[in-house]
């Protein structure tokens, strides 16, 4: 049966009143055929995700309309897959104690892309074998930084990753880490010199254009583009959720990036 994420907007929700809306719709999923799977909850941001199977759209609004009468504002198909590799989960979320209750994570996520700057040039520099040897060091010093501060890699592009994060903080130490980590191999092994562009955005998963984090990727993916070699650049959103304040940013600036109509205000990570 076929895979689809809505999205609910309430104002001043609380978890209990979203919990109660859930229990609902699993009381009459039966009498529709369709399986709620689980949902995301956001209290600061007032969305809720719902994760459901079902023959198709019309059938999982009457569900909602019928038990709470919160009908969704969007909904898109999604692959399981691809849910579990941003969110990390495609069921409840286990409790790890018994009798413990779990507590509900919010959808929202970071998106950090990386390139390694100059990657064609140096195949043809220095030839498939060597080259292909310098990109397997990239990628082990770049997975290690993901994996110590509990990236999601979403995809690895061949000289660069996508990765999902639910932190800003990490995200940030994330990327800041992996600039850290090829300088220092480049001060080692200056004859195997890399450097790396990393760009951050944030979002939610479902948007107006039927594709899962969709502009939030692709913002991510532009502002990565944007920067510089050794350099990290977030947008805004990105900047104001972080919390530690040890973090500097400078701006740079507004950037207007294709697919957007508006300009973008991006920070560098210094």
């Amino acid at each position: 049966m076929p895979l689809f994420m809505d999205r609910h907007f309430s104002e001043n929700p609380t978890r209990e009143a979203i919990e109660l809306a859930h229990k609902k719709d699993l009381d009459i999923q039966d009498k529709y055929g369709v399986k709620f799977v689980t949902y995301w909850f956001d209290e600061m941001r007032g969305t809720t995700f719902c994760l459901v199977e079902a023959e198709d759209e019309s059938v999982i609004r009457r569900v909602h309309e019928e038990a709470h009468g919160d009908i969704p504002g969007e909904i898109i198909p999604v692959d399981a897959d691809i849910v579990k590799l941003f969110l990390g989960r495609i069921a409840d979320p286990v409790a790890s104690e018994p009798h413990e209750t779990t507590e509900i994570d919010s959808a929202f996520r970071i998106i950090m892309f990386t390139d390694l700057a100059g990657s064609t040039a140096m195949t043809t520099e220095l030839g498939d074998k060597k080259s292909m040897h310098l990109l397997r060091i990239h990628n082990v010093i770049t997975r290690d930084a993901i994996k110590a501060h509990e990236g999601r890699e979403i995809k690895h592009t061949g000289d660069g990753f996508m990765v999902s994060f639910t932190s800003a903080d990490e995200a940030v130490k994330c990327a800041k880490s992996i600039q850290d980590a090829f300088k220092e191999h480049n001060q080692n092994k200056p004859e195997q010199s890399m450097h790396v562009r990393i760009g951050l955005s944030a979002g939610e998963p479902v948007e107006e254009n039927n594709d899962l984090f969709g502009s939030s990727v692709q913002m991510a993916s532009r502002v990565c583009d944007a920067t510089e070699s050794d350099q990290i650049l977030v947008v805004d959103l990105v900047k104001q959720s972080c919390s530690n304040s040890q973090f500097q940013f400078r701006e740079f600036g507004k950037k207007m990036f294709k697919g957007f109509n508006e300009p973008t205000q991006v920070y560098q990570v210094i």
